[in-house]
C-alpha cells in the first residue's frame, strides 16, 4: 500500500473481537492507527505495551485498530487469539483475518505493521518491525497536529 492511499474498507473479517468498526466509523473526527499484529509473532508481543500505551495516550484523538493477521495453521485458533489479545491487553477493535482479506486490501506482508491513515483516510506512515516505536509516536503527533489545525 502506497503512502496517500485510502484506507481499504474493513471487509471480510473472519471475527471481530472487542466490537466491530467499519471505515465509516474511521473517516471524519480522527487519524486512525491499523496496526497488524499475530499470535506467533514474537515481536509483536514486546511491541504491544507500546501501542497499547499509544492507544491510552491517544485515546481521545486517534483511533486504534488490530487486524490479527495469521501466518500459520496454528494461528487461526481463534481461541488461542482471544487468549493472547486478553494477556496483551488488547482492549482495541481486533478484525480477525484468517483468510487474508484485509491483508490482502493492505498489500501487507509483515507483523507487527503500522498504517497511520490522517482523518480523511489517506495513508500517511506506514512501518514494519518491533522497533522503532520514536519514529511511529513522531508521525502519529504530526498527523494529528494537522488535525489540530484543521479544527482551528
Amino acid at each position: 500500500m502506497r503512502l496517500r492511499a485510502e484506507m481499504p474498507e474493513l471487509n471480510g473479517a473472519t471475527e471481530w473481537l472487542n466490537g466491530e468498526v467499519k471505515k465509516a466509523d474511521l473517516i471524519g473526527e480522527r487519524p486512525t492507527l491499523i496496526h497488524f499484529w499475530s499470535v506467533s509473532c514474537g515481536l509483536c508481543k514486546e511491541a504491544m505495551p507500546n501501542v497499547n500505551e499509544f492507544r491510552d495516550e491517544y485515546k481521545e484523538e486517534l483511533n486504534v485498530i488490530a487486524v490479527h493477521m495469521p501466518r500459520s495453521e496454528d494461528d487461526l485458533d481463534i481461541e488461542k487469539v482471544k487468549e493472547v489479545a486478553a494477556e496483551h491487553d488488547i482492549t482495541q477493535p481486533i478484525f480477525v483475518d484468517s483468510k487474508h482479506a484485509l491483508t490482502d486490501a493492505f498489500e501487507n506482508q509483515y507483523v507487527p505493521a503500522y498504517y497511520v491513515f490522517d482523518k480523511s483516510g489517506v495513508l500517511r506512515h506506514f512501518q514494519a518491525g518491533g522497533s522503532g516505536m520514536k519514529m511511529l509516536t513522531k508521525r502519529v503527533n504530526r498527523v494529528l497536529s494537522e488535525n489540530k489545525k484543521d479544527e482551528e
